[in-house]
């Protein structure tokens, strides 16, 4: 079968494809023909150093289970499931996935918007409700509010009640963060004395923050006393070493470095965010923007594009 393989870590002329043995699932495994892939930026951190080489890449996907591991019960041969943990090697024809990390699609959400729901959706789900849970009449900052990340994150606040600032890099993005629901959408230049005059320098009550060492002074900057700095990426790179102590003269406020695994530690809890963001896309109160669709064999251009930070919204792979 064919699987995209990393031999050495480095940039994206990493992932080369290759034919590799099919695997077979083991107990609570299933099998699964995977349909489509997502392009995560975990995917960029595993290539850089993070998974030891060679193994095969991709993390989140959705398809088809083709074959059950001993011990697995509530599914079934043929059932549609998608994931994001679990599935360590999603960017192949077949896949093993821990049955307890899978989600079962409904049948009204095609495999591409259901990929562009998992990482991003979960992710953007769990920030609003439990990492800084979002109350009504508040204001947010979210960054790069419209990447697959933001522009849900964006839905999910205005949905809670929230008033949502956005950053975005350009016209195009700042468009389509404002269709995301975001009320003001500011450049990244001088965004900390912007948040600033949009809130009668008070300052929000939380900033959502997945591009790191770019914007983390001024997200710290854009609080209000008492509020929340969310970090939970490093899109621009890794926040460098940081003195708590700081946290009591920028007003008490809180620091938190979350990761999604954390918040979907059971399958209950995973399915329970999973059916929040279905069943507002049913009835159209989230939309998901087309996502960005690459051949398998153009995962190097894929992330090519991901990493320059040319791109908006979710990227997936079509297999």
């Amino acid at each position: 079968m064919r699987a995209v393989l990393v031999g050495a870590h480095g940039g994206p002329g990493m992932f080369q494809l290759a034919d590799v043995v099919e695997p077979r699932p083991g107990p609570g495994q299933v099998l699964v023909r995977v349909a489509v892939s997502g392009v995560n930026y975990l995917d960029v951190y595993q290539r850089s150093g993070a998974v030891a080489v060679p193994y095969v890449a991709g993390v989140e996907g959705v398809g088809v289970v083709v074959e059950l591991g001993e011990a697995v019960t509530g599914i079934v041969a043929g059932q549609r499931v998608g994931w994001f943990t679990g599935g360590q090697g999603s960017f192949a024809d077949l896949v093993v996935v821990q049955a307890d990390k899978t989600v079962l699609l409904p049948e009204d959400v095609d495999d591409v918007t259901a990929t562009a729901l998992m990482m991003q959706g979960v992710t953007a789900h769990y920030l609003a409700t439990d990492a800084y849970a979002v109350a009504p009449g508040e204001w947010i900052l979210v960054h790069a509010a419209a990447g697959g990340v933001g522009s849900l994150l964006t839905q999910v606040a205005r949905l809670r009640g929230a008033h949502v600032i956005g950053t975005a890099s350009d016209p195009v993005k700042a468009a389509a963060a404002g269709r995301a629901g975001a009320e003001s959408v500011i450049p990244y230049d001088g965004f900390a004395d912007a948040v600033r005059e949009l809130t009668d320098n008070i300052g929000v009550a939380a900033v959502y923050d997945g591009v790191g060492a770019a914007t983390f002074e001024g997200s710290l900057a854009s609080l209000r006393t008492r509020g929340s700095l969310v970090s939970f990426g490093a899109a621009s790179g890794p926040v460098p070493p940081f003195d708590v102590t700081r946290l009591a003269g920028a007003g008490s406020i809180y620091l938190t470095r979350p990761t999604v695994v954390h918040y979907v530690a059971t399958q209950e809890e995973l399915r329970r965010r999973t059916d929040d963001l279905f069943g507002w896309l049913r009835v159209g109160e989230l939309f998901v923007a087309p996502p960005q669709r690459y051949a398998l064999t153009e995962v190097a251009e894929a992330f090519s594009a991901l990493e320059s930070r040319r791109t908006s919204g979710k990227l997936v792979l079509l297999h």
